[in-house]
């Protein structure tokens, strides 16, 4: 149950813009006013409108009192995928990508914690060359979860550094390899060249190693996050998505236009600044979280 409390309390300003609205619609029954409110409120969760327009099918179809089970059910659709095994015979690489203030250098760092603790020989490699600030964050926390981190201040190449630490990656024989990309914006041409041909190096130099990428998407930003999905995946094939700052925001509802739209889904959900602060993502867990009709905190 815990993690379920704690994701109950992270979505409470998602949940409590239409939570009231499904409570009135249960006790009152369906009227054309409160299923405007409700709809309104779930586009405020920046659910899409698509998702949006199913939710209300699914209550206009609905036959008993309480349609929770069918909107559970239908919202589990769009987002319970089957989840490839992490056990692969190769090492592996976690590209960590996205724009600039998503937290793409925090996420990276507790993704490193996490694969440590699970008994993984884990290295970072620190490939924003862009950014001082961003490898200075990664030392601090590097040390501070006695991880191993590649970097190199006096280059401007992410591609040398990457070749740095892959090597000795090779050396160390290290299971996962984290690597913390520069922020770059989705329509930033030779930023993306650039990411090219980092994923270049590792297909010629680097084939014993499998490639995962992550985009790091701020939950805040709603339907941004959706637009900056959509174009970093026509660069770099993304596997999945980390979607942070989770705790602070009313708009949660994005994973699902995301499914819908992207197919990426969301293996991490990040909501605080310490380590512990990033979770695997259950759908079921996400769902019942969201859909519970209390505002109570349990």
């Amino acid at each position: 149950m815990h993690m379920f409390n704690k994701l109950f309390k992270i979505l409470k300003k998602t949940r409590s813009k239409f939570s009231t609205t499904l409570s009135t619609l249960i006790k009152k029954g369906l009227n054309e006013e409160v299923l405007e409110d409700f709809e309104e409120q779930l586009l405020q969760t920046d659910m899409g409108f698509r998702t949006v327009e199913k939710v209300l099918d699914v209550i206009k179809k609905n036959k008993s009192q309480n349609p929770l089970n069918d909107i559970k059910k239908y919202l589990l659709s769009v987002i319970q995928k089957e989840d490839e095994s992490e056990e692969t015979i190769k090492p592996k690489i976690i590209m960590i990508v996205g724009v600039n203030g998503t937290g793409k250098t925090t996420s990276a760092a507790k993704l490193a914690d996490k694969y440590k603790k699970s008994g993984k020989n884990v290295m970072l490699i620190a490939a924003d060359t862009y950014r001082a600030a961003a490898v200075q964050q990664l030392q601090i926390w590097s040390n501070r979860i006695d991880c191993k981190l590649i970097c190199n201040e006096k280059t401007s190449e992410p591609s040398a550094v990457l070749f740095d630490g892959l090597r000795s990656a090779q050396a160390n024989n290290n299971d996962v390899v984290i690597v913390d990309t520069a922020g770059r914006l989705h329509n930033s041409e030779s930023l993306m060249l650039e990411l090219k041909k980092m994923y270049r190096l590792i297909d010629t130099r680097f084939s014993d190693f499998n490639v995962n990428t992550l985009i790091t998407l701020d939950a805040n930003l709603g339907q941004n996050s959706l637009v900056q999905a959509k174009e970093f995946n026509k660069h770099c094939s993304l596997d999945g998505a980390i979607l942070t700052k989770l705790d602070g925001t009313a708009k949660g509802g994005i994973l699902f236009p995301l499914y819908l739209e992207t197919n990426v889904p969301v293996k991490y959900i990040g909501y605080g600044e310490t380590l512990e602060d990033l979770e695997r993502f259950n759908a079921l867990t996400y769902i019942d979280s969201l859909l519970e009709i209390s505002n109570d905190e349990m």
